[in-house]
């Protein structure tokens, strides 16, 4: 996790022996569960707490220059920027839990933070899977051109209609390897499912799509995607960190935190499926 100094951590009351199992507990919640990652390219990095926003490297046209000018001829046009959206998601841990922690503790129990970074994960996710109108983020689910597939829960069809969706994508012209994203319950069925023969459903789907399979928290149904690159931009000011907001005699008020867009360069190299 990210320290910086708008985060607060040094007002928190938790020792540096504490904070590092704080911060190794939250990465390893974290990490299984940002599936979106995984499939978008990241496009500038970290840029920071501070940036607001990225440029698209577009422009629209103005009217012309400021009232009041006089100027044959010129021309006029607005830089366009996608802003960054942020959120917060709280938790607690137990002061009891930090004190046991710096008596060498090696099980430290941080329930509440495993729920915050299930929902952090999810936040993210959905943003990029389905779209956040009010950020002004279109999800890649949303912009595919294409008729959805009906995957359903028959795992007997899976290969069948995942070879259609990667036919799709080659017939467009857009190159593999192709990855495939799941809902969880999906997932589990995959995994569980051995074909006639004996051959596991997870390997043959994974030779059709010469690319991964994913568990995503937060996704509706399943998508098939190129993982070409260029073709889905995440840009993140801050990466997910954590921060302190009080405490008292019992407990200490933290929260993870995230400053991120999304955006979809080319619609075709993604097919849904229901």
């Amino acid at each position: 996790m990210t320290a910086q100094n708008h985060l607060l951590r040094d007002k928190a009351p938790i020792p540096e022996l504490a904070w590092k199992a704080v911060d190794d507990e939250a990465r390893e919640r974290l990490s299984p569960l940002l599936t979106a990652r995984r499939l978008a390219d990241w496009n500038t990095g970290t840029a920071g707490w501070e940036v607001s926003s990225v440029d698209v490297g577009r422009v629209r046209r103005l009217d012309g220059p400021p009232p009041g000018v006089k100027a044959d001829g010129a021309k006029a046009r607005l830089r366009q920027v996608q802003p960054l959206a942020e959120f917060r998601v709280p938790f607690t841990v137990s002061r009891d839990e930090i004190d046991d922690i710096q008596r060498g503790a090696q099980d430290p129990e941080f329930d509440d933070l495993a729920r915050a970074a299930r929902e952090a994960a999810v936040i993210e996710n959905r943003a990029v899977f389905h779209g956040w109108p009010e950020a002004g983020i279109s999800g890649i689910c949303e912009v595919s051109p294409y008729d959805a597939l009906h995957l359903g829960d028959d795992t007997e069809r899976y290969p069948d209609v995942v070879a259609r969706a990667v036919d799709q994508l080659r017939r467009n012209g857009i190159e593999g390897p192709y990855a495939m994203a799941i809902d969880p319950e999906g997932y589990t069925r995959i995994v569980e499912t051995a074909e006639r023969g004996g051959t596991l459903l997870f390997e043959h789907l994974s030779r059709i799509l010469g690319g991964q399979i994913l568990r995503a928290p937060g996704l509706d149904g399943a998508l098939v995607v190129s993982q070409r690159g260029g073709d889905f931009l995440l840009d993140v000011g801050q990466d997910l960190s954590i921060g302190y907001s009080d405490h008292d005699g019992d407990t200490v008020h933290l929260y993870l935190e995230e400053s991120f867009t999304f955006r979809v360069v080319e619609p075709d190299a993604t097919v849904t499926l229901r």
